[in-house]
């Protein structure tokens, strides 16, 4: 006896629903027991699995200590979720900026934290690659996102830091699962950044401020003349030539900076730029601070795939701080890497 077509139909889309319906069980199962974590003496607010687990430590890093608090979810054969939390590095701005902060919180970070999730052994150690995506900022706070991957692991890391501590948003899978991800990043939260205080303007004798402008007046005619100090409130040059001592120095030369790097990265080779037979050298113009390391990167020369690894690798270079007549500057040049072609 056959049976009739439409109910032959009829038993396909029923059947098909039903798979559907075990799917989306499967995947509204990674993220129906979740917990909000909102730990005592951290700023974030985050949604992770039920279960997860808290570690903390104090690490030596580059003769600091840095204080590491890492909250955990990494069940096996599933993926992993971490809030990673970092102190040590104080936020001031008169000595490095914010994004160097967070780029020596990114190092520490890439040290410490792997271990946690893939401990080494005497035999092995999971590779660990952590790429640059671009600039993010949260509530006002400085950051960056990366992808990166640990072994079979793969995924996204943001990054951002506060006046007090640093935080990395962890999300790693053997597969993807952009459902998941988006529904963990997007509900770290982080309190808007207060205001900074206004810098203090120091004041000569019989020299008053105009509070609504923040000029400075000029006192009465030969008592304390502003005529030696610039519009930006730095001394000019004296008659004879010679420079203030509050002047700051441009950075000097520093030719080729590969032999001279402490820490130089080996950069990635994409597979688009294997595939399409890339190689030769790139060059990546940088400036290293005062501190050693890297504030500003740009590709000048070399093939356009290999561009974008070449200055990633180059950013997280570490010198050691340079001296001219005993004070730390700043320093330029060029740090070259060759790709060969593999098989």
């Amino acid at each position: 006896m056959s049976i009739p077509s439409c109910k032959v139909f009829a038993l396909i889309l029923v059947f098909t629903a039903g798979l559907l319906s075990v799917v989306n069980a499967q995947s509204s199962a990674n993220t129906s027991e979740w917990e909000t974590l909102r730990p005592e003496g951290e700023e974030f607010t985050v949604q992770m699995p039920k279960g997860s687990t808290f570690e903390s430590s104090k690490d030596p890093y580059h003769k600091m200590e840095i204080n590491s608090r890492v909250y955990l979810s990494n069940s096996p054969g599933g993926p992993v979720f971490a809030i990673v939390s970092l102190s040590g590095i104080k936020s001031n701005p008169a000595l490095y900026t914010e994004m160097q902060r967070v780029n020596s919180y990114v190092d520490a970070f890439k040290d410490l934290f792997p271990p946690k999730i893939a401990p080494k052994t005497s035999k092995t150690v999971a590779p660990v690659k952590l790429a640059l995506v671009g600039a993010k900022n949260l509530q006002g706070h400085a950051g960056r996102e990366y992808k990166m991957s640990v072994g079979l692991l793969s995924g996204t890391v943001q990054v951002f830091a506060t006046r007090k501590r640093f935080y990395a948003m962890v999300y790693l899978n053997s597969k993807k699962d952009d459902a998941v991800q988006d529904e963990f990043v997007s509900s770290f939260v982080l309190p808007d950044k207060a205001d900074e205080p206004p810098p203090t303007v120091a004041q000569t004798p019989n020299e008053t401020v105009n509070p609504k402008t923040m000029a400075k007046q000029p006192g009465p005619e030969g008592a304390g003349s502003d005529a030696a100090v610039a519009a930006n409130g730095e001394a000019k040059p004296d008659a004879s030539g010679s420079g203030s001592p509050t002047e700051k120095r441009k950075p000097i030369s520093g030719g080729v900076l590969n032999g001279k790097a402490i820490v130089l990265p080996k950069p990635e080779y994409p597979t688009e730029a294997r595939n399409a037979g890339a190689v030769g050298a790139v060059a990546v113009q940088v400036t290293i601070d005062e501190s050693g390391m890297v504030i500003d990167a740009k590709a000048i020369s070399g093939h356009a795939l290999l561009q974008p690894p070449s200055v990633n690798a180059a950013l997280q270079a570490r010198f050691s701080p340079t001296l001219l007549m005993g004070e730390p500057v700043k320093v330029t040049g060029v740090i070259i890497f060759n790709f060969a072609r593999q098989p």
